[in-house]
């Protein structure tokens, strides 16, 4: 039966692919990390170089304004969002990571526009400095793959 049924497949071939990125700058040695990772396996997919924009902000409070702003463009075939938040002492590490994680959330849905969402949430700072290579190359991984699914799906 499975043989029959119509499957999507995961596709990870970035040629062509116009990516934009906006990275918090708080907790910088993480948010480079990720950076880094991101932007390098992009290109290893495909993506080339000139066709990824990179924009900072503060922190990922400020991520979705400047996803929704990339998203209103429609320059972009997809988005990516990197941050890092690491708990403190204060009820702030919720409200950052909730409220970030929804905007993010709101804008792909808002705009119809895939977005891989690597804004780390962690603990403290070991956690993120061990997630931060593996989840800025998954991201990459999330958008291109992400790009071709909704193409797909809209026919």
């Amino acid at each position: 039966m499975l043989d029959q049924v119509n499957t999507i497949v995961p596709n990870l071939n970035g040629k062509g692919l116009k990516i934009g990125v906006v990275m918090g700058r708080f907790n910088d040695t993480v948010c480079h990390g990720l950076r880094d990772a991101c932007l390098a396996e992009l290109v290893k997919l495909g993506v080339d170089a000139g066709d990824i924009t990179l924009a900072t902000v503060p922190g990922a409070l400020e991520a979705p304004l400047v996803l929704q702003t990339m998203a209103k463009s429609r320059a972009f075939d997809a988005l990516i969002a990197l941050g890092a938040v690491i708990r403190g002492e204060t009820y702030h590490f919720e409200l950052v990571s909730n409220e970030s994680g929804a905007g993010v959330t709101r804008v792909g849905l808002d705009f119809d526009i895939p977005i891989a969402n690597a804004i780390l949430t962690t603990e403290n700072d070991e956690q993120a400095e061990v997630r931060m290579s593996v989840k800025g190359r998954e991201a990459a991984q999330v958008a291109v793959e992400m790009v071709h699914l909704h193409k797909a799906l809209r026919g």
